[in-house]
């Protein structure tokens, strides 16, 4: 083997372990916040993203630091923020009060306020009157809803008035007492056909971004090869250009079971038990508040 051989092999090794160059994940300096410009960029240059969801300051804060460069205030806050069974319950008021906290607690994640159940679905106009307010009150950088083409006029209206969409198809946890249960959409060749129609739909009338929630791995890779815009996966395989899981969910703070597609990057629930026991064992056997904790 000729020395110039060898070298064009090393150089090639070197190059397949080099990592890829991000510009979401992490940060790059800019001092701003992260824009849809930025994601249809790294839609363009095969960068995937993260997204969890945050309801308040503080954990907004962490996951701002960690690098995470989108936050959804989800109307998942209803099942694991207020105490809810589902989404449905959740109101305007108390996603603005949470979305605007999560906008104060970071400095570069897009913010995405969730448009709950009830407040967008009957016109284009209450849809803008309620994105209105997500951008105002709370400085939202963006809103998200539920649904396929019969939103089409809402996301038409939201993008001409200067609001960015993130749309969501697939399982939409808003219908779940039509749907009967949460279930996977898209399989059979009717159902995907129509997902797919609906993702270029919402596209064409100016999403920004498509969630594409408990979808098929194939289907879900499939349609995001098939839009310009970036698609976000939630139990839909690896093929979507982002991926994004409610926070309880990955740090292990939800009770009970968590869906198939979630995994746990920690045992929050654990964690927290342990230290409440510590405190309350401490001021019980009186070894709290000692001379350090103390004022004189």
């Amino acid at each position: 083997m000729s020395a110039d051989s060898s070298a064009t092999q090393e150089s090639a090794v070197a190059s397949s372990s080099t990592p890829p160059k991000l510009s979401l994940y992490g940060g790059t300096g800019t001092g701003r916040r992260v824009t849809v410009r930025d994601l249809a960029k790294a839609k363009r240059e095969g960068e995937k993203w993260a997204m969890l969801t945050a309801y308040d300051a503080l954990t907004a804060g962490v996951f701002d630091e960690a690098g995470i460069p989108v936050l959804l205030v989800g109307d998942s806050a209803g099942n694991n923020h207020l105490g809810y069974e589902n989404t449905v319950p959740v109101t305007v008021d108390q996603l603005v009060m949470l979305s605007a906290a999560v906008v104060r607690g970071t400095k570069r994640a897009m913010v995405v306020g969730d448009l709950p159940f009830g407040s967008y679905q009957s016109s284009p106009s209450q849809a803008l009157e309620t994105a209105a307010r997500f951008m105002k009150e709370a400085g939202c950088g963006a809103v998200k809803l539920e649904g396929g083409r019969r939103v089409l006029p809402q996301v038409d209206a939201l993008v001409q008035a200067g609001v960015p969409v993130m749309a969501h198809i697939g399982l939409t946890p808003q219908s779940v007492n039509v749907l009967g249960g949460y279930r996977i959409a898209g399989r059979g060749d009717e159902e995907a056909e129509k997902l797919i129609s609906d993702a270029k739909a919402l596209q064409h009338a100016g999403a920004f971004a498509i969630v594409l929630e408990l979808v098929p791995a194939e289907l879900a890779a499939r349609v995001s090869a098939e839009l310009d815009v970036p698609t976000v996966g939630i139990g839909a395989g690896p093929g979507t250009d982002a991926q994004v899981l409610v926070w309880t969910d990955m740090a292990g703070l939800t009770p009970g079971g968590v869906p198939k597609f979630v995994k746990q990057y920690a045992d929050m629930r654990a964690l927290l038990g342990d230290a409440a026991r510590s405190f309350a064992s401490d001021v019980v056997h009186g070894v709290y508040p000692d001379e350090s904790h103390s004022y004189h």
